[in-house]
């Protein structure tokens, strides 16, 4: 009823937007995200969020998950505190992309479980960010089809031309969070001469276990209980804080490390090393599992999450017959990450690490022709996968191999050639269209040493085409209206086709070698009036269909539908082509000053679909669905004082209305009266002050204020409560 409700409220575009965060279409600022290069929003069909340095500096987040949270755009879901799994319009995971200068992050083990990748980039080294809403497989290839989110981190600036003094400038952070005992240190530092600059920049923070609210949530919610080994034995431990969420907290290191080099005004070359480390992360929803009345894991980490990556980007700029700018961007990432867990009273700790590397090779160009452009490029990724698996006697120490998570040593691969155009041929109207072909392929070697595989290897060649074409109407110079029609794509990955785990207790998944692509069809309509410093309004309404989706089903191994598993019996299952999802909501936000200094604004996101069932050929509420969210606020900006206070909230979803997936997690979940699972609606109330004195940035939040007791919709880790939030930056 609740969703019903605000469908017909958003129908009715009575909503404030937040305007902090949500940078609209019809200002004509620019965007980059859209094409890979400057275009102004007014000629973009596309709903883009943009957030700026100063909402970044504002906003302060912890991580960049916080970030996009805070946009009040993105649904974000989180199993622990070191992690955060962006949801875009009905999806998540490895059907929505990120990228980072241009490069994008997602590698041949991106699953469609939750993912905590975006953690990887540093928000304190974060220049600006965009989201692209709706299927971005244009000019980005496989994985984009729910949206793109588009990080650029901080620039190397070269001195100003007719200047002689070299360009020096820098600034530190410090900053301390009550509910976390987060502390926090930053510090970057930007050196630049004619023809050459520096950019350097580190971050370390370190996060304790997460106190929850105290008031509304459910007792359920608290950690009454937790174990330790004392003298050799798993011992369940009596919480003296309930509130406390113990063993949730970790640590984290990011180092971005940029040179640039402009032998000529044509010329602009560019090395950059990012690094993004992070100590075990404990997954919180696995440690508050229980079996048979007891607490199932006495271990269940993360362990350390490495990301390394070495771009090499030249940018030409120079009239040719064949282009006006050119980009090259050439990558090499390594990623690596691994999985720790032992069950209570079971001596042996189970690792499984999995290490990715990844080239990637980019070319774009954009060639203006009268009142038109072409934007054209081409895209090579390659994925090498080293998996294994350990199993350690925590007592004895002795080692012994055992299955590992995906086929040591599968390749996945991805070539693209993508053209597209835009032409203003009235100064009202702007069209757009292109087209890409891409082919991807895969190879995965299985070995029966550990697991009886009714198959050797698996084989996947596949190539398509996507295409979009949209059209802006400009009215008058405040009113704004788009339409557009986007395709998108995904390749199976090693995730989808080789993997071997247990999805929730009870249910194995197996590899599948026979998966193809899925694709998906968006359909939108945008609607944006702005009033320089009276009023902004937007509202967009989109509707998606995701054919031969990949969903998980039951299967059969061996002719069995059950094997022993981990010492357990468990129900097969395996990702398979049979699926359609349906996907359809509407965006609103508006924004109204009370004086050049004060507004108010609020912003909206209903979201619903179906997808076919895991176990059952049945179209059912889809699961990246998140409830109807929003924010609601005010702000002040003048002189150097900035306020924000901002009431954030989510509707409720009934156990009918959850998905079959959602509903098989109790751990995480409220009941309701019938002892079933649901999503309780909660609201959240935050205020955010910043003072700018001469260099010194002094920033002060209180979120939480009303210290509520909520867990987001699908999270394993319960909200932080009452939480004073403290930050320090000076510039030089």
């Amino acid at each position: 009823m609740i969703r019903q409700t605000m469908a017909a409220v958003l129908s009715c575009f009575s909503l404030w937007s937040m305007a902090q965060t949500d940078t609209l279409q019809g200002s004509g600022e620019v965007t980059v995200s859209a094409s890979k290069w400057e275009q102004k929003m007014n000629e973009v069909p596309n709903k883009i969020t943009k957030v700026s340095k100063k909402d970044i500096l504002l906003l302060s987040p912890q991580t960049s998950a916080d970030l996009l949270s805070q946009t009040g755009t993105v649904f974000v879901q989180k199993s622990q505190l070191g992690g955060g799994s962006p949801m875009i319009r009905g999806f998540a995971t490895n059907r929505v992309l990120l990228v980072i200068d241009g490069v994008r992050m997602n590698n041949a083990i991106y699953r469609s479980g939750n993912l905590q990748n975006v953690i990887s980039i540093d928000a304190l080294s974060t220049e600006t960010a965009e989201v692209v809403f709706g299927p971005g497989s244009l000019i980005y290839g496989s994985d984009a089809i729910g949206g793109v989110m588009d990080f650029h981190s901080l620039e190397a600036k070269l001195q100003q031309k007719g200047t002689q003094q070299l360009l020096a400038k820098g600034s530190g952070l410090l900053r301390y969070s009550t509910a976390n005992q987060e502390k926090t240190a930053h510090a970057d530092v930007s050196i630049g001469g004619q023809k050459w600059a520096y950019l350097g920049s580190v971050s370390f923070s370190s996060f304790g276990d997460l106190t929850m609210g105290k008031y509304g949530g459910q007792e359920s919610y608290l950690r009454k209980e937790y174990i330790e080994r004392i003298n050799g034995k798993d011992s369940i431990v009596q919480n003296t804080n309930p509130r406390a969420q113990v063993h949730s907290g970790y640590n984290q290191w990011n180092t971005v490390q940029k040179l640039r080099f402009r032998p000529s005004d044509g010329v602009d070359l560019q090395y950059a090393f990012y690094y993004s480390g992070t100590g075990n992360a404990p997954r919180y929803d696995r440690l508050i599992e229980y079996r048979n009345g007891n607490l199932r894991f006495a271990e269940w980490d993360y362990g350390p999450m490495l990301w390394r990556m070495h771009s090499l980007q030249a940018a030409l700029v120079k009239r040719t017959a064949i282009y006006d700018e050119a980009k090259i961007i050439v990558a090499y990432q390594n990623y690596e990450e691994s999985r720790i867990d032992r069950q209570r009273n079971n001596l042996n700790r189970r690792n499984l690490e999995d290490q990715v590397k990844m080239f990637t090779a980019n070319i774009d160009a954009v060639k203006e022709l009268g009142k038109g452009a072409i934007f054209y490029g081409a895209e090579l990724v390659t994925n090498l996968v080293r998996s294994t698996g350990l199993s350690t006697n925590i007592q004895t120490n002795a080692s012994t191999t055992i299955a590992s998570r995906y086929p040591n040593g599968s390749t996945w691969r991805s070539a693209g050639l993508y053209g597209s155009y835009r032409l203003n041929f009235h100064p009202q109207f702007t069209f757009s269209t292109g087209l890409r072909y891409n082919h991807a392929s895969l190879q995965a070697a299985f070995n029966n040493q550990f697991f009886p595989f009714p198959y050797q290897k698996a084989s996947i060649r596949d190539g398509g085409v996507t295409g979009n074409m949209g059209l802006v109407y400009r009215p008058t110079i405040s009113w704004q209206l788009n339409a557009n029609i986007a395709t998108g794509f995904r390749v199976p990955n090693i995730d989808d086709i080789g993997k071997l785990f247990e999805s929730t207790p009870g249910n194995l998944t197996v590899p599948n070698p026979n998966l193809r692509s899925e694709y998906a069809w968006n359909f939108e309509l945008g609607a944006v009036k702005h009033v320089q410093h009276v009023v902004k309004l937007e509202l967009n309404l989109f509707h998606t269909r995701l054919q031969n989706a990949i969903v998980r089903r039951p299967f059969t191994f061996n002719g069995q539908d059950s094997v022993l598993y981990d010492g357990s019996l468990s129900r097969v299952e395996a990702l398979q082509n049979v699926g359609k999802a349906t996907v359809w909501g509407a965006q609103a936000l508006a924004e109204v000053w009370l004086s050049n200094w004060l507004s108010i604004y609020n912003i909206a996101n209903w979201v619903n679909g179906k997808e076919t069932d895991d176990s059952k050929n049945e179209q059912v509420p889809l699961r990246h669905a998140p409830p109807f969210y929003g924010s609601s606020g005010i702000r002040y900006n003048k002189q150097g004082f900035s306020a924000d206070v901002t009431v954030q909230y989510n509707s409720t979803i009934r156990f009918e209305d959850l998905a079959p997936s959602e509903q098989a997690k109790p751990t995480i979940y409220a009941k309701d009266a019938q002892g079933r699972p649901y999503s309780p609606g909660w609201y959240a109330l935050h205020a955010k002050v910043g003072y700018q004195w001469k260099r010194m940035l002094l920033s002060v939040g209180w979120e939480n204020i009303t210290n509520q007791r909520y867990r987001t919709y699908s999270s394993g880790i319960v909200a932080p409560g009452s939480n004073l939030v403290c930050s320090i930056r000076y510039h030089w």
